[in-house]
């Protein structure tokens, strides 16, 4: 397998990345994508801002272990992972996880795998500011209940 693992402050192109990783074998058969953004709104108050911070090095690794993992259960060829740092704005692209596989199901359920662990797994820290002032983003339960289901 494949990968490409980012964290970054620039925007990507999901365009180019996917045209990319469709020329890039003929074996692949599905590719399967997902593509996180900054919402206007959250718990009820207006998002103006977002701001994202992460643990360099320890971030990374957390990321290459959740994409090593989904390798061993589904058969992939290329698996990227891409996550904005800095400052954003609602409409703005936060994450972009892009699985291919020979078969559709593989790349359905790596690509989902992959978002959800990320989402509790990654040391990504969210702060929203509001007319109220800035705000740290708690973690999920949803968030949470949704990576459960992977355990084995």
């Amino acid at each position: 397998m494949q990968t490409d693992i980012r964290v970054q402050h620039d925007d990507f192109d999901v365009g180019t990345i996917l045209t990319s990783l469709r020329q890039s074998s003929l074996d692949t058969g599905a590719i399967a994508s997902f593509v996180g953004l900054v919402r206007d709104h959250n718990s009820g108050a207006d998002i103006t801002q977002l701001s994202l911070e992460h643990y360099p090095g320890m971030t990374e690794k957390a990321l290459h272990q959740i994409v090593a993992d989904a390798g061993q259960r589904w058969s992939l060829g290329h698996c990227v992972v891409i996550h904005r740092i800095g400052t954003l704005s609602p409409g703005d692209q936060i994450v972009l996880v892009v699985t291919t596989s020979s078969h559709r199901a593989d790349a359905f359920s790596a690509c989902e795998y992959v978002m959800d662990k990320l989402k509790t797994e990654a040391p990504f820290w969210k702060k929203e500011v509001t007319a109220d002032g800035a705000r740290w983003v708690d973690s999920r339960s949803s968030d949470h209940d949704a990576a459960k289901r992977w355990e084995t």
